[in-house]
């Protein structure tokens, strides 16, 4: 109830989001060393604990800053034990083949985990605002039991043949990537075993390989630029994630102010009513914000399936992430011209802005950790996984950041700074496109030749 309330809630998700981008590093070089069922078990367990431990302040009438603070840095670090070891189970399950949308279909947890997360804290928000804690605390340690007893890490643990991983660079499907022969020291060849040789040898132990170093893993070819390009579209999600209430609240006041000063000066009073937001209460505008949400669902499958069938995840990141910068710039202008456009606009951008953050973090984490330089090894997965979340958690928490201290100057100026981000990831990703344009051209090329033969 103090004035500086925005300083206070802006301490407590910074000390998450700064926890999380910190403990990412270290967490996957655990899961490659650790069972993951037992590693996302207990990752689960504590991130219920703690987000309970959050939410009993208010019941146990702690109305010290430094308990809530010490809670969510351990929330934060407790949770990156999730995202590399899903990734990697998924990662071992499936081949490249479909890998994009099979794992686009499957992030679809993590909008509808938004959605459901909003609406549940929602339900007592204005209540015992300590339940909002509770309860999904509660929620996520049940899975975590659950996931103990009913998850398969390996399919040959069951009987299943391992997936193909066939030429996972995320470079191109039809191209073996020239960078991958050329890396013959250092980590990169624990095995001296081609992808061939794996393939006629299925049942050979997951085991024995040694897991990835840290380095050799930054190694792996594209590696560095999708984990900067995840940076930048992860910052301008997870603003829109912590920003897009209190945005939609403030510009239906700024025009529900412009209504009445159109209504004093004879203007007719329906005409300034067709935005929406101007009747929204700070609960209503969160509901609204969750179809960015749905966009982002929509967004994930569709660049999943895109990126299967042309072979390019750069490409499809790059194209998307173009398209997104005039559609943030159109929705700040035009996006509250009334309740349907702003629907529409959020669905948009939603897909647009979460569907390179979502291939990103599945299909090309999981191509990028079945690379074909690391000749067989699979035991690269989680590290790669975390290192590019946790690249892309930096710019989760400096989005939103930068946004509180922009925010006074006006919204536009907010979205002019999204829209810099979204291109800045683009450009990192020029190189790696440029390499799947030139694989695609040598496949037609050699068709060409084919026919002529």
């Amino acid at each position: 109830d103090g004035d500086n309330y925005k300083e206070l809630f802006g301490a407590l998700d910074n000390a998450f989001l700064v926890a999380y981008a910190i403990g990412m590093f270290i967490s996957g070089i655990f899961g490659e060393r650790l069972p993951l069922r037992y590693y996302l078990t207990g990752g689960m367990v504590l991130s219920g604990l703690f987000t309970a431990l959050f939410g009993l302040g208010y019941f146990w009438d702690i109305h010290v800053l430094w308990y809530f603070i010490i809670v969510q840095v351990c929330n934060g670090l407790v949770q990156t034990t999730g995202w590399p070891a899903v990734v990697a189970c998924v990662g071992n399950w499936f081949g490249k083949g479909k890998r994009g949308l099979i794992m686009g279909i499957w992030n679809s947890h993590t909008s509808v985990g938004n959605i459901l997360g909003s609406l549940i804290a929602g339900a007592w928000v204005s209540s015992a605002w300590g339940l909002s804690f509770v309860v999904p605390g509660i929620i996520i340690a049940a899975m975590g039991i659950i996931c103990f007893f009913f998850l398969v890490e390996y399919p040959e643990d069951v009987g299943c043949s391992p997936p193909l991983h066939h030429d996972a660079g995320g470079v191109t499907s039809n191209e073996k990537d020239p960078e991958a022969v050329t890396s013959n020291e250092g980590p990169l060849s624990i095995s001296g075993q081609s992808s061939t040789d794996r393939s006629d040898s299925p049942k050979e132990p997951v085991e024995e390989p040694e897991a990835i170093s840290f380095l050799g893993a930054l190694r792996i070819p594209g590696v560095v630029e999708f984990s900067l390009c995840l940076l930048f579209a992860k910052l301008v999600s997870y603003t829109f994630l912590y920003w897009l209430p209190l945005y939609i609240v403030n510009v239906g006041e700024f025009l529900g102010r412009v209504r009445r000063e159109r209504a004093r000066q004879g203007e007719h009073p329906l005409t300034p009513l067709l935005s929406p937001a101007a009747h929204f209460s700070a609960k209503e505008a969160g509901d609204l914000s969750t179809l960015f949400d749905v966009g982002g669902i929509l967004g994930g499958i569709f660049a999943g399936l895109i990126s299967d069938y042309t072979g390019g995840r750069a490409t499809t990141c790059c194209v998307m992430l173009v398209v997104a910068a005039p559609m943030l710039f159109l929705y700040n202008h035009v996006g509250q011209n009334g309740i349907g456009t702003s629907i529409a606009m959020l669905i948009v951008c939603g897909a647009l802005v979460n569907g390179p953050y979502a291939l990103i973090t599945t299909a090309v984490s999981a191509d990028l950790g079945t690379h074909e330089s690391l000749k067989g090894n699979a035991k690269a997965l989680s590290t790669v996984t975390a290192i590019i979340d946790g690249t892309g958690s930096v710019g989760a928490a400096l989005g939103p950041l930068l946004a509180g201290l922009i925010s006074p100057t006006g919204w536009n100026n907010v979205f002019y700074m999204l829209i810099a981000a979204d291109v800045l990831a683009c450009l990192l990703l020029a190189r790696v496109v440029v390499k799947e344009v030139r694989g695609w051209c040598g496949c037609i090329v050699r068709k060409r030749g084919y026919v002529r033969t």
